[in-house]
């Protein structure tokens, strides 16, 4: 987690719509310099100034197409967290700058694939497997929920970076050697296991003997491979990194049974739909799964009278309720804890005025103006990590464009 200093005094004593006012009042003398991009599980307080909302993947693309169009484009201030602005910073020629509100508003999943761990479990399930006689290939592919430096890792070794919606595809792709077809293939995901798993379930690998588990923070504590065993890595068409979402980890098989039970006595029916980086158990249980744009596709053309319980984030949930409500469709979340993404939260009003105010050449809140406009909270990804994370973007984006002949889709 990057360090963000603390804001000055007068932002945090504004009022929410003193603050709203004024965001307002600086976007409109930044005008077509500036555009704000809103991730699905910001708070309304800040999707309602978001010329944008998406995934991570879709506003990057958004800030690229904007980049070539808008000639006056200067900044990007992304509203999400801090691998988003890395790929938007990627995906963006040099001179936009691609502005985080809060530095602090990182990726629990994206901060359990480290650069140095993955490099030492690279080189560690390579001579284990070595040592049993296997000589085939590992491809590596990352959830784009990583950095930059480990979508450059993934790279520079032949694989590539996928989302939810194109997980199978890329999957798919890897799974009969990537760029190289040939010989014996193993598939390294990282850094979501659940959708990994979940993945390759769906291609028709048996998770149970089929895949193992690396955990680098075993091998930080001094178990060999991560927890797994050689026999293990041998067996296994597919190796998991041991990460998470700390959002959709909270989904239960328990709470999908008390919907059915709910049904049950009182007569409805009820549609569960998940987001893949549920666990497998979950998912099994749900009626569909898919990714963020496939979850709010499928609620918005939901038949009138149709009841939905959505495994996932929970502003964009109450979002897609209150929507859901006028067209007579029943939304509520799965499970009644509060499953929100702590870290995107971070991203506030006062914070989205404090950038702002320093791109207008205002400081203080309400103070005065130097005429100077200063980037602040700036995200750069160094050339040598774009070029090689770049490479494992281009890789994922064309396999989209071809439509890879994969096996049953998660999502879209």
């Amino acid at each position: 987690m990057l360090w963000q200093p603390s804001l000055p005094e007068p932002y945090l004593r504004m009022s929410p719509e003193a603050l709203a006012e004024a965001i307002s009042a600086r976007r409109g003398e930044l005008g077509e310099a500036l555009v704000i991009l809103g991730h699905h599980y910001q708070t309304d307080e800040i999707i309602r100034h978001a010329d944008f909302t998406g995934d991570s993947l879709k506003l990057s693309q958004t800030a690229a197409s904007l980049a070539r169009e808008r000639r006056g484009l200067k900044y990007v201030v992304f509203c999400g967290v801090h691998f988003m602005a890395e790929t938007a910073d990627m995906l963006t020629p040099d001179e936009v700058s691609v502005i985080l509100p809060d530095l602090s508003a990182g990726c629990s999943m994206a901060d359990m694939a480290q650069y140095d761990d993955t490099v030492r479990a690279w080189e560690d399930i390579h001579a284990a497997l070595g040592a049993r006689g296997w000589s085939g290939r590992i491809v590596p592919v990352t959830y784009v929920n990583s950095s930059a430096a480990i979508k450059a890792f993934v790279g520079d070794h032949g694989g590539a970076c996928c989302t939810s919606s194109n997980a199978a595809s890329v999957f798919a792709w890897a799974a009969r050697g990537g760029e190289s077809p040939h010989g014996d293939v193993k598939v390294l995901f990282l850094p979501d296991q659940h959708l990994g798993r979940n993945t390759a379930s769906a291609f028709g690998v048996d998770v149970a003997s089929q895949t193992c588990v690396y955990d680098p923070r075993l091998t930080r504590r001094g178990e060999e491979l991560g927890g797994a065993t050689p026999e293990q890595l041998e067996a296994s068409r597919v190796i998991l990194w041991a990460g998470h979402c700390s959002v959709h980890k909270l989904f239960r098989p328990e709470h999908c049974a008390q919907v059915r039970e709910r049904d049950r006595s009182e007569g409805t029916s009820t549609t569960i739909l998940v987001h893949p980086e549920c666990c497998k158990e979950v998912v099994d249980l749900a009626d569909m799964s898919g990714s963020t744009e496939h979850i709010i596709r499928t609620v918005s053309d939901a038949a009138r009278g149709s009841r939905w319980a959505i495994g996932t984030e929970v502003h964009l949930v109450n979002r897609l309720a209150m929507a859901a409500q006028t067209r007579g469709v029943h939304v509520r979340i799965l499970s009644d804890c509060q499953c929100l993404c702590t870290t995107m939260y971070r991203i506030d009003q006062p914070h989205l005025l404090w950038v702002l105010d320093h791109l207008a050449g205002r400081f203080g809140g309400r103070g005065g103006r130097d005429g100077k406009p200063r980037v602040v909270n700036e995200i750069r990804v160094h050339p040598d990590v774009r070029a090689s994370a770049l490479r494992a973007l281009d890789r994922m984006l064309s396999l989209s464009k071809a439509g890879a002949g994969a096996s049953p889709a998660l999502a879209d």
